[in-house]
């Protein structure tokens, strides 16, 4: 009798509303698994919080995209919904501008996730599973991006993503294909907004959501990886805080940091809307992509043609090696760990230099 006493005293039933749903639907065994989990302490901890950012940009979009999805309309009506969503609609142009801005954000922050898990090794066994996950939402990240681009049908949109599905034709083999399936009928036109929407509202977030709860799984199952330098230090002079309460408390914090950065942007720098898309109109100067895809857009501009290839195709191939090799880089070896590092660096130093020379060749016209 003593030791179920003893036994029953040392289980705490929280209380609240936790409580609650512990009594009716035994959730002590994950209340009991957050209460243990741990996560070390150093002075790069921060890194951890960029996947954090990540997911709640994410979600600022989906709910913003809800609201947004009461009056869009794809088609033919695609510029005049936008344009009644930012002048008619109560707030339509602040909920637009947070979906953009939080948009651009997203895909920043997966960037910066990335490349910090790259140079903190913590693609390594056993979490090869959980990099090629991050991995590919980095890529579905940006394919939301481009989807939705074309969406609002102005002018500016209209140019960029023609010369995206046009870089898009010239893969090798399957461009044509691609290009087909991406314009929906012989040219960029209405069919192509209604294809991007179901890409941008269903198909990408579907396989999204389900990329990132394998994500978050492989996560939760293997925990926070720690870095060498970590590794390395004595058990007595290894700090580690709490998942639950500690770690979410401050990822909360820097979460409602980043949100109420990112309404003041949408409040005092609005999303525009340029004049209605013209299929019939020369392409504009100065026409270019968003900011993540203008180092592909600067490097095709610097390949030249060769009477094998086009200067697209080339491009294509160097892009798709490059994605190759990143997405394989947990199977590199611990051998090849310091290659690793010079290989993302170099990556990391190609897209800031040359996403600069884009933008100044932009300016310059």
């Amino acid at each position: 009798m003593a030791d179920q006493s003893n036994s029953s005293s040392n289980t705490q039933t929280p209380g609240g509303i936790l409580g609650w749903l512990a009594d009716r639907y035994q959730i002590q065994g994950l209340i009991d698994y957050l209460a243990k989990k741990e996560v070390p302490s150093y002075r790069h901890s921060f890194w951890y919080y960029m996947g954090g950012l990540s997911l709640m940009f994410f979600t600022v979009q989906i709910i913003t995209g809800i609201l947004l999805l009461f009056y869009y309309t794809p088609g033919k009506e695609a510029y005049e919904s936008v344009k009644f969503i930012n002048e008619q609609v109560a707030f339509g142009w602040l909920i637009r501008s947070i979906h953009s801005y939080a948009a651009n954000l997203m895909i920043f922050f997966v960037f910066v996730h990335m490349f910090s898990v790259l140079f903190m090794k913590a693609y390594r066994r056993p979490r090869e599973l959980t990099y090629i996950t991050g991995f590919a939402l980095l890529g579905l990240s940006m394919g939301m991006g481009f989807s939705g681009y074309l969406l609002p049908w102005d002018e500016l949109a209209y140019f960029a993503t023609k010369i995206g599905i046009n870089i898009a034709t010239a893969v090798p083999g399957i461009g044509p294909l691609i290009g087909d399936i991406l314009k929906g009928g012989p040219e960029v036109g209405h069919d192509t907004v209604s294809r991007f929407f179901a890409l941008h509202v269903w198909v990408i977030p579907i396989i999204m959501i389900g990329t990132l709860g394998a994500h978050l799984f492989f996560i939760q199952v293997q925990g926070i990886s720690e870095p060498d330098g970590f590794k390395a230090l004595p058990p007595e002079k290894k700090k580690y805080v709490k998942f639950f309460p500690t770690f979410m408390y401050d990822d909360f914090l820097v979460w409602l940091i980043a949100l109420n950065g990112l309404i003041l942007i949408a409040v005092f720098f609005p999303w525009g809307l340029g004049p209605e898309a013209d299929p019939l109109a020369a392409t504009p100067q100065g026409i270019h992509p968003e900011w993540y895809f203008m180092a592909m857009f600067q490097i095709l501009k610097l390949i030249p043609n060769t009477p094998i290839l086009q200067s697209d195709e080339i491009g294509n191939i160097l892009f798709g090696l490059t994605g190759l090799l990143l997405i394989t880089v947990p199977f590199w070896g611990h051998k090849r760990d310091r290659l690793v590092m010079y290989f993302s660096a170099a990556v990391l130093a190609g897209l800031i230099i040359f996403t600069v020379l884009a933008y100044q060749a932009v300016a310059s016209h």
